[in-house]
């Protein structure tokens, strides 16, 4: 019914950083905010102040049901903090009905038995990131300047991330339609080398000529 990529999340303003959690969770809710709108369903706004603790979306007293979908995981491994729960997490922050346990999510302590919405929050916004940047950058600048070159190329700072995460998640919510697909241009046909191929009516009234001049050679 609808697909989201990773890699449409530089039309929404975020070109580098494509396979960390907060992309996952990004495409989550593209995913939701894009089926939703297809299904004129968006008036589920889901959790639109993302604070990092579990949301599950509420039916509306008169109007439609949310949308149930399931996750299926495949052959991904469903280990806590996989990005895989970043974007069912996305997905439901999107608007979507998904049904999940926090214990999945990261920030979640098994000890205590509850899910850090600071630590969820952290990472939805790259804010792991960040801190990775600004160690290496202190540690290492070279290493910096050749492990973040395209972080370096697009002007992104360790402190501007959670900012243009922000920006992303917006744009998505604007605009989650997907983008028209560009009309392939027309080739110029083959050039043809060998005869082409009769067609039965063709064949037949070649045979019928044949068959005519032979006559005519017996007489």
């Amino acid at each position: 019914m609808a697909a989201a990529y990773s890699h449409e999340l530089t039309r929404y303003g975020m070109p580098v950083s494509l396979t960390s959690y907060a992309a996952a969770y990004a495409t989550g809710l593209l995913l939701a905010r894009r089926l939703l709108n297809k299904l004129k369903l968006d008036q589920y706004t889901g959790q639109t102040e993302v604070n990092g603790e579990d949301y599950h979306v509420e039916a509306l007293t008169d109007g439609p049901a949310p949308f149930h979908a399931l996750l299926d995981s495949g052959l991904r491994r469903t280990t806590t903090g996989s990005r895989i729960f970043a974007a069912l997490k996305g997905a439901c922050d999107g608007g979507l009905d998904v049904p999940h346990s926090e214990k999945r999510f990261v920030g979640y302590n098994k000890e205590e038995k509850k899910l850090n919405p600071e630590v969820l929050r952290k990472h939805i916004f790259a804010g792991h990131v960040a801190e990775y940047m600004k160690t290496m950058k202190e540690d290492n600048p070279s290493k910096y300047e050749k492990h973040f070159s395209k972080f370096i190329k697009a002007g992104i700072k360790p402190d501007d991330l959670e900012a243009r995460w922000v920006k992303t998640h917006k744009a998505i919510r604007a605009d989650p339609a997907p983008k028209p697909k560009a009309k392939k241009e027309t080739k110029e046909k083959p050039k043809r080398y060998g005869k082409a191929a009769l067609s039965y009516k063709a064949k037949k009234n070649k045979v019928a000529q044949k068959m005519a001049y032979l006559a005519t050679k017996k007489a």
